[in-house]
């Protein structure tokens, strides 16, 4: 490829809306370009890396025997009101209306079709074990899009679908999709983990994220630095940090904490230190008929809630919300700020404590009086025992280990996730095969993603400097760039530069020649910006020395060849990277 019969279009400057750097850096490199809140347009060299990644899934899916398919983008309604998630998905899920009135939705996901696919296909055991997959145009309605392509509204997606007889085969086939997304990342030269994960609103029982490593990610990944155990943070077991009940040694005394609604102030005031305290948080489930039941949980004030965990809970199945300023005023009588569990009616509130807190004594909680707190709160003797002792906050950095050792904490962008399904969909679609006995039984399914377009995203998040990306060689737009410094002047630097760059194309190297005859600093900027691995660089009074100058990305200096040397120098370069 010549420079001068390609787009290249950079920008010296960002959008402004542009907070993340790959999407600063996308932007100036004209990879992408914006159209709409969370809708891009690929440019040439941005589609060349999301196709670059497309290849390696697709020959590690095809690999791992899963079968290609294209569903459609817009599927009818009446598959996701089967499933029942036209009800459950929300707002992110858009709905459209054709001209007949009839409804379909922009597909976010693809369970609901390719069930509707097993069900119309899969008649025999014979047939099983089958994994379908597509890469296709997703469309989530975000309320807020942001970050270029790390949370879009329209994306590229992997999605395959396995089926099986029975949930040992369903689990095969999901550790078969394990070690293939763990070939796909390390194909792709990226650093990442495999972490376990919440299932959301996927469903299904068995799950895995794989986070690419990079300080901009939004998720918390904990793991134990001296084993293999890895999990988001929604998951992570946070354990007990008190090995028993704390005896009680404080008498029960009410203590003045003017304007002191948080944890944080409270200790302050108190000369106490953050752990001695204990936050009360008020939700509220909505049964289907009558009013509503309110819970207390009880969290140490240095600790925070795990919303994930708390969903789990008994009686939290349908979902719950933080309780109103009316009904905590109906239990405590007081203002939010100075809430805690002595002298409830448990007939009123239910109080679930963390671990931790159960095992706490002589703590600290609200007096449920403005400007009032208690110290020396200890249970069974100050307040019954709380109603469920449960794990209810996030794991923070230090907490014991599950195997021993102890727990750290790294931000991860999530690039793939794999579930084991079960008969969730299979069942409500009514997905059935002929056993061997001639009798029906319900297909069991796992469902396995790859964000295309956000690992392009995540690989920059992870690889960049202060002058631009600095691509892994396997999903670079361009392996190499020839830089011929004055080729527009030169016929010798003109000269050196086609044949060079017809020995890589022979070498099946991907190689781009610039051949704009821009000045050095522009070539060089622009290149660094984009990111390609190697530059090589040719000029007139190098090349009477007998010397080109190769460079990796990553590299400070350059490495002085000849040019007849150059070629192995190149590839030598490229295979180490």
């Amino acid at each position: 490829m010549y420079a001068s019969q390609y787009h290249l279009n950079t920008l010296k400057e960002a959008p402004a809306e542009a907070e993340v750097v790959s999407h600063q850096l996308m932007t100036r490199a004209g990879m992408i370009r914006k159209i709409a809140g969370g809708v891009y347009t690929y440019m040439p060299m941005g589609l060349k890396v999301l196709r670059k990644i497309e290849a390696i899934v697709r020959e590690e899916m095809n690999r791992a025997g899963a079968i290609e398919i294209l569903m459609p983008v817009v599927q009818p309604a009446e598959l996701w009101q089967e499933s029942g998630r036209w009800e459950q998905y929300g707002a992110e899920l858009l709905r459209i209306k054709d001209r007949h009135q009839r409804d379909f939705v922009l597909q976010p996901t693809s369970e609901e079709v390719v069930t509707d696919i097993a069900r119309n296909e899969i008649h025999s055991w014979r047939q099983l074990p089958v994994n379908f997959y597509h890469i296709q145009t997703k469309f989530r309605d975000e309320r807020r899009p942001r970050f270029g392509l790390m949370r879009g509204r329209e994306f590229t997606m992997k999605d395959a679908y396995s089926f099986d007889r029975d949930e040992a085969g369903a689990l095969a086939s999901y550790d078969k999709m394990y070690a293939a997304y763990q070939r796909i990342f390390t194909r792709l030269g990226l650093t990442f983990r495999a972490v376990a994960a919440d299932t959301g609103s996927i469903g299904g029982s068995r799950s895995h994220e794989f986070q690419v490593i990079a300080d901009t990610g939004e998720d918390l990944i904990v793991y134990n630095p001296d084993s293999d155990y890895a999990a988001n943070i929604e998951l992570a077991d946070a354990p007990c940090l008190l090995p028993a009940r704390e005896a009680a040694r404080e008498a029960l005394t009410k203590r003045a904490t003017p304007e002191a609604p948080k944890c944080e102030i409270v200790a302050e005031q108190l000369g106490l230190p953050l752990s001695r305290t204990v936050k009360s948080v008020v939700l509220a489930t909505d049964p289907e008929e009558g009013p509503a039941r309110l819970w207390l949980l009880l969290i140490r004030g240095d600790h925070e809630t795990n919303e994930v965990k708390v969903g789990k809970l008994p009686g939290f199945e349908h979902g719950y919300r933080l309780a109103s300023e009316a009904e905590i005023d109906s239990v405590f009588h007081c203002t939010p700020g100075y809430l805690g569990p002595v002298g409830l009616s448990p007939d009123a509130i239910t109080i679930i404590a963390d671990r931790t807190v159960a095992h706490m004594g002589d703590f600290v909680c609200g007096a449920n009086e403005a400007g009032y707190h208690l110290t020396g709160v200890n249970w069974g003797r100050d307040l019954p025992e709380p109603g469920l002792v449960a794990d209810l906050r996030n794991v923070v950095a230090g907490d014991p280990a599950p195997e021993g050792g102890t727990l750290a904490i790294q931000r991860g962008i999530e690039v793939g996730h794999v579930f084991f399904l079960g008969d969730k969909y299979s069942k409500a679609l009514n997905a059935s095969f002929l056993e061997t006995d001639g009798k029906p039984a319900i297909l069991q399914m796992g469902c396995y993603g790859i964000g295309i377009s956000r690992i392009a995203a995540a690989a920059i998040e992870q690889n960049h400097d202060a002058r631009g990306m600095i691509w892994p060689r396997a999903i670079a737009p361009f392996e190499v760039v020839l830089c011929p410094i004055g080729i527009g002047k030169s016929e010798t630097v003109r000269n050196a530069a086609e044949t060079l760059y017809q020995a890589l194309r022979a070498a099946g190297v991907d190689v781009i020649l610039d051949d704009r005859d821009a000045r050095p600093g522009i070539m060089f900027a622009d290149w660094e910006l984009i990111g390609v691995p190697v530059r090589v660089t040719l000029g007139e009074r190098g090349l009477k020395e007998g010397i080109v100058e190769v460079q990796s990305r990553s590299d400070t200096q350059a490495r002085r060849i000849a040019p007849d040397d150059a070629v192995a120098a190149i590839l030598s370069a490229l295979d180490a990277l």
